[in-house]
């Protein structure tokens, strides 16, 4: 089990203050490097333990309040009644933050629904003071809360959202503001959700990787698509302090995905094709230089597609910046991506580096980790395909499968299949003649992204239905799954360099019947089809075709064997990792040395 996956304890920032008889502070005790336990004392009652690395303070979980709505940020709220004092904790890693506050209130109820010990009986008792940290969640805990659950609504953990006060006190009443964002359709209220264990955990491999980042070393993981690099980068996000944390990637798509920024936005210094010095001097800015100064742990997405002459300015520029002599100033860099994939976007006619081709990679990457188990598909026929075309080699069955598969009926429950192509003037074309099809107010629903079929990426609304002043009915989106959702307004909220929240809310629509390859990368597609005629890099077929969840649901028009290539410049950086990490294995030697029948000493030498 990696650190903090039990539940029980948090590193994070805290702020204990204390409330008068109005709510207002009187007294705040800030700790910005705490560790947070969850605990039993003696009597078995569950403790708050707050350390600041001299000194603890425990608070008993007896009667509180959860204010969870900033979880996903880092942040929670657990005010205890009697004592009338708040613990603020901020900074968390959003996952353990998560686990922490499910662990926290599933055993708040199993011990609510054991009798607990009156203060005449614990005086009788006599036990000297003990604190354990608490054991993590099992099914038999689920199990009795689920059971507690459907009997009767648990009454002493409080509501974990904030009510206002009763109607009728005298004191104003705000009506909750519903989330643009949320689904319309709502199931019973008065039922309550069935609680269970997390069911998706991380293989061998991701668990290491993982475990690598967590350890503070400067990480590389790769592997071929659909070996769940994305999924594990946002387990990495969730583990990591998210004020010290920045996600960025290639692409504005790849950053979606992750919900970061780019890594020219987060950088600042433009396209990099400067000198060096103004490249500093960008970076100064005021609103740059806080993400450079505070930034601790950066993670970089499809990676293949940054340069290497780009990737040695940024770590030149962090060292000066941060005024650090260490690889890239101090900051810890996660980096994920397969190079075999798509590559960096050349200047001019000039052929572009690799990032692993930067003077600089080999002294800032410290490890280097490859993930090889598969999950996107399940056919392992369709896996082995898509194996070799990764590598550009194509036999004649691979031919045959691929060339066969233009004939496959792959749409179904009326869902049109999403056509990939390799420029965007074919997307362009593709999409205004599929428009102009159309009569009448009529909607095309494409989905895109994992989960089954609850993904969502793109619409497409004919523009007759937006141009009405006033929208009283939302499109409806139906899935492969089967699953019906209307289609709400999202909101988007930028901040200026003036500190300025300026917002912007519109239904999310775009044209999709086709998409590029390009902005394909990192989804998953169960019915698509692809034009690979005018493709143009290495990796580009590659791409393409591995967007397919099944054979079954992959129809390739145009196929020729000849536009499946592999550069051999990552072909060579592969076969070398592969070969340092053979190399690694077999340089552990393991000597024993007798010292006595009874004592067994091994040495393992990594030299």
């Amino acid at each position: 089990m990696l650190p903090g996956e039990d539940g029980a304890q948090l590193q994070c920032c805290v702020a204990v203050e204390k409330l008068n008889s109005c709510g207002q502070a009187t007294r705040r005790q800030l700790i910005r490097k705490a560790s947070v336990i969850l605990g039993r004392n003696e009597f078995q009652e569950l403790i708050l333990r707050v350390h600041d690395g001299k000194l603890s303070h425990s608070y008993l979980l007896k009667e509180f309040k959860l204010f969870t709505k900033f979880a996903s940020d880092g942040k929670c709220t657990v005010k205890l009644l009697p004592e009338n004092t708040q613990v603020l904790l901020s900074n968390c890693p959003p996952d353990r933050l998560k686990l922490f506050l499910k662990t926290l209130s599933i055993k708040h109820q199993v011990w609510q629904s054991g009798k607990p010990l009156t203060d005449r009986e614990k005086l009788k008792a006599g036990l000297p003071r003990s604190f354990e940290a608490i054991s993590p969640l099992q099914q038999k805990d689920i199990q009795k809360v689920n059971e507690l659950r459907s009997r009767v609504a648990p009454s002493g953990l409080t509501d974990r959202i904030n009510k206002g006060p009763a109607a009728g006190t005298g004191q104003q009443v705000k009506r909750s503001r519903s989330d643009a964002s949320s689904s319309p359709v709502k199931g019973n209220p008065s039922k309550r959700a069935i609680l269970s264990l997390p069911i998706r955990k991380l293989s061998k491999e991701q668990a290491a990787v993982l475990s690598a980042v967590l350890s503070g070393k400067n990480v590389f993981f790769t592997g071929s698509a659909g070996t769940g690099k994305s999924f594990l980068l946002k387990r990495i996000l969730g583990s990591l302090p998210p004020k010290s944390t920045f996600a960025t990637a290639s692409t504005g798509v790849a950053a979606c995905h992750i919900g970061g920024t780019t890594l020219h936005s987060f950088a600042g210094i433009g396209s990099g094709s400067a000198p060096l010095e103004q490249c500093v001097e960008l970076a100064q800015r005021p609103a740059v230089l806080q993400h450079w100064t505070s930034c601790r742990h950066l993670i970089i997405d499809e990676v293949s597609m940054v340069e290497a002459q780009f990737f040695d300015k940024l770590e030149s520029v962090a060292r000066s910046v941060r005024r650090s002599t260490q690889p890239f100033g101090g900051i810890q860099l996660i980096v994920c991506g397969d190079f075999l994939q798509l590559p960096p976007v050349p200047k001019e006619k000039e052929k572009a580096s690799f990032c692993f081709q930067a003077r600089s990679w080999r002294k800032v990457i410290q490890v280097n980790m490859e993930l090889t188990e598969v999950r996107r598909q399940t056919d392992q026929n369709f896996i082995s395909l898509l194996q070799a075309v990764r590598v550009g080699r194509v036999s004649e069955e691979v031919t045959a499968t691929l060339l066969k598969s233009a004939y496959h009926q792959i749409e179904r429950d009326g869902i049109l299949a999403t056509r990939l192509c390799t420029h965007k003037d074919d997307v362009e074309l593709t999409n205004q003649n599929k428009l102009q099809q159309l009569s009448g107010i009529f909607l095309i629903l494409w989905r895109g992204g994992g989960g089954g079929g609850v993904g969502l990426f793109f619409f497409l609304l004919l523009a007759q239905y937006l141009n009405r002043s006033t929208i009283k009915r939302f499109p409806r989106v139906r899935f492969l799954c089967g699953v019906t959702e209307v289609l709400k307004p999202e909101r988007w909220v930028f901040k200026t360099a003036g500190g300025i929240h300026l917002s912007r809310q519109q239904l999310p629509l775009k044209l999709a019947w086709a998409i590029s390859i390009h902005k394909s990368q990192g989804m998953t597609l169960d019915c698509v089809e692809i034009s690979l005629a005018r493709v143009f890099e290495s990796g580009q077929a590659y791409v393409a075709l591995s967007r397919a969840r099944s054979l079954e649901g992959l129809r390739v028009m145009d196929f020729d064997p000849h536009v499946v290539r592999a550069d051999p410049d990552v072909l060579l950086f592969y076969k070398k990792l592969r070969k340092e990490r053979l190399l690694m294995q077999v340089s552990v030697d393991v000597t024993k040395f007798p010292e006595s029948e009874n004592c067994d000493v091994f040495v393992f030498r990594t030299d």
